[in-house]
């Protein structure tokens, strides 16, 4: 298994970007800047240290060159002494430098060298790598002259004097971002990779079951809900397969009253949604399906994602005695009645216990949302179905279905053509769909059924 670092997009590419990463002290904008190398709102700003824990990855591109920007937390080898979360932020962000082929090093142009910044120059001397130095907030001119002269002294050249919150001098620093980049290196070839949204509450162990998964502390861990604000995006290689797993914040019923880092955070959780081909939906084996967990099932469905079920912590449970694997599968299934197609899987991320189940699962429910039943043999199985099963004509005029077809995948979707779709029952729906499941493998995946009425022109096929 190998694992790759870069923030590529679901396309395989022929060269691999090479990566950049932002660094400095906490609070002198670094995600600010980070949003502006890559044209959007990704990373959480906000005016209070410490916000950026995990490292975030995006593209950015520049002068036809696409690379890898790395958002990384601030680094205070002071507070990470005596706190755990801020020694594991010190460690994320040395671990960035050690990946960056250039480091783009950010300080605060308003407050001017701090003994912080000399310890982050120490550490990224050592890196050994192309550094560029960036005096950020220069909004005033006044700051801007004063700027050159005060920051010369940490030895990496005249900064670059930019302001990340209103774009000023960008330009010019991804200039000299483009041109310090060594040329790219070449990819491997294979199919397209799958990208796979871990979603859950907070504190449910998703960002366990990603280290577990990945073989390294990638994402924090901690017992405090909340640690993971930052989607964090790392790609396994599977001999030909490519899977592209993203860590999410948790996502609260009522983020908003968290505090507006917590609600951007679950918003950042509803998007890693929307970019995945398939969701693990993490819940607590100790706990079951909550409220919450259902309306994270409906929106993946929604969003036309395949949803897999992985209840962790099930040493736990197992060793209550309280229910067995098949109880809670029954209970699961009576939740989330819409999603009773949803595979379930049992793990433990922390001790490892029934974690090769899930890689396969992915795979297998990736397939399946882009498998086509064949025209003929789907024809074949709707006449059937409707000769068993005829659908109610109320009112004595009956309905009919002529024709049936299937031209999307990703999800699969299945048109019907018929007399007078409005007639058709939700009931209906349900009663094909499951037998287009019976007959076909479409596990973990979202099926769309639409009814048209057949153009008049159309000749009925009866």
């Amino acid at each position: 298994m190998e694992i790759v670092d870069d923030a590529e997009s679901a396309v395989e590419r022929r060269m691999r970007p090479r990566t950049v990463a932002v660094v400095g002290r906490p609070n002198v904008g670094k995600s600010a800047l980070f949003n502006r190398l890559i044209g959007q709102r990704l990373a959480i700003v906000e005016d209070s240290p410490g916000v950026t824990r995990d490292r975030l990855y995006a593209l950015a591109d520049w002068r036809g060159r696409t690379f890898s920007v790395i958002d990384t937390p601030g680094i205070d080898e002071e507070s990470a002494a005596g706190d755990a979360i801020a020694r594991a932020t010190l460690s994320q962000a040395e671990t960035a430098v050690r990946e960056a082929d250039v480091i783009v090093f950010v300080v605060d142009a308003v407050t001017g060298i701090s003994p912080l910044d000399d310890e982050v120059a120490d550490i990224l001397r050592r890196a050994r790598r192309s550094i560029i130095i960036v005096a950020n907030k220069a909004e005033s001119p006044k700051v801007r002259l004063a700027v050159p002269g005060e920051f010369a002294r940490l030895g990496f050249g005249e900064p670059f004097v930019i302001s990340a919150i209103h774009g000023e001098g960008i330009g010019d620093l991804l200039d000299a971002i483009v041109d310090q980049l060594p040329p790219d290196e070449p990819a491997k070839a294979g199919d397209e990779e799958i990208a796979v949204a871990i979603v859950g509450l907070p504190n449910v162990g998703k960002s366990s079951l990603l280290n577990a998964l990945i073989g390294e502390e990638r994402s924090i861990v901690s017992s405090v809900p909340g640690t993971t604000r930052d989607t964090v995006d790392t790609v396994l290689e599977l001999g030909d397969r490519r899977i592209r797993l993203i860590d999410t914040a948790g996502v609260r019923k009522r983020p908003t009253a968290h505090g507006s880092i917590e609600y951007y955070a679950s918003l950042r959780a509803l998007n890693a949604i929307a970019r995945c081909d398939v969701a693990v939906l993490v819940i607590d084996s100790m706990h079951g399906i909550l409220g919450q967990d259902r309306r994270l099932a409906g929106i993946v469905l929604d969003e036309g994602k395949g949803l897999i079920i992985a209840a962790n912590k099930w040493d736990l449970a197992r060793a209550q005695g309280a229910y067995s694997q098949s109880e809670l599968i029954e209970v699961i299934h009576e939740q989330v009645p819409f999603a009773s197609f949803a595979p379930v899987t049992f793990l433990s991320a922390l001790t490892k216990r029934r974690l090769g189940s899930l890689v396969p699962m992915v795979l297998r429910v990736a397939a399946n949302l882009d498998r086509r039943i064949p025209t003929p043999r789907l024809n074949a199985l709707v006449r059937d179905a409707v000769l068993r099963h005829p659908p109610p004509s109320p009112g004595g005029h009956p309905l009919r279905i002529y024709y049936a077809s299937q031209p999307g995948v990703h999800p699969p979707l299945f048109v019907f053509s018929c007399n007078e779709p409005k007639r058709v029952s939700r009931s209906y729906v349900r009663y094909l769909e499951n037998v287009i499941r019976k007959e076909h493998d479409f596990e973990g995946v979202p099926l769309t059924l639409q009814f048209r009425e057949r153009p008049r022109s159309q000749p009925a096929d009866e």
